[in-house]
């Protein structure tokens, strides 16, 4: 006696729709995560000199951010206060935009010491890539 397992009408449904369901999404990257994560104070979308342009400000370092076909996300590091001797660790950071240029405020803080700022200062840019420093002050 050859019995073969047969499927019911509501099974072989079942199993035909499974098939037909899309793929999970991918996970985003740490790069899509930081931008979508990101305060307003940290991120920049807007036009400068005509161009549209995205900056994320993390660690005290100035990311443009590049995007790609579905979520890509990618982080290209603009700008970033003078190495310290030391260790150090990012106290103040803040994007604004004022008139035709985006103000970025960076300030890192030597571990043990007391205050801001050991490294950072205020700069200046009007196209997202070439940056102007302003003031040796940390001060949003």
């Amino acid at each position: 006696m050859n019995r073969r397992p047969r499927l019911t009408p509501c099974a072989a449904l079942l199993v035909l729709l499974s098939a037909c369901q899309p793929a999970p999404p991918a996970p985003l990257s740490k790069a899509a995560i930081a931008v979508r994560d990101a305060a307003p104070e940290d991120l920049f979308v807007g036009r400068l000199q005509g161009v549209d342009i995205e900056l994320l400000v993390q660690d005290c370092k100035v990311f443009q951010v590049t995007r790609g076909p579905e979520q890509a996300v990618a982080l290209t590091e603009v700008l970033a206060p003078p190495p310290y001797p030391f260790f150090t660790d990012c106290q103040r950071q803040s994007l604004r935009h004022e008139e035709d240029a985006v103000i970025a405020v960076l300030g890192r803080m030597a571990l043990g010491a007391g205050g801001c700022c050991a490294t950072g200062g205020t700069w200046r840019t009007r196209d997202g890539r070439t940056w102007e420093k302003i003031s040796e002050q940390a001060i949003p």
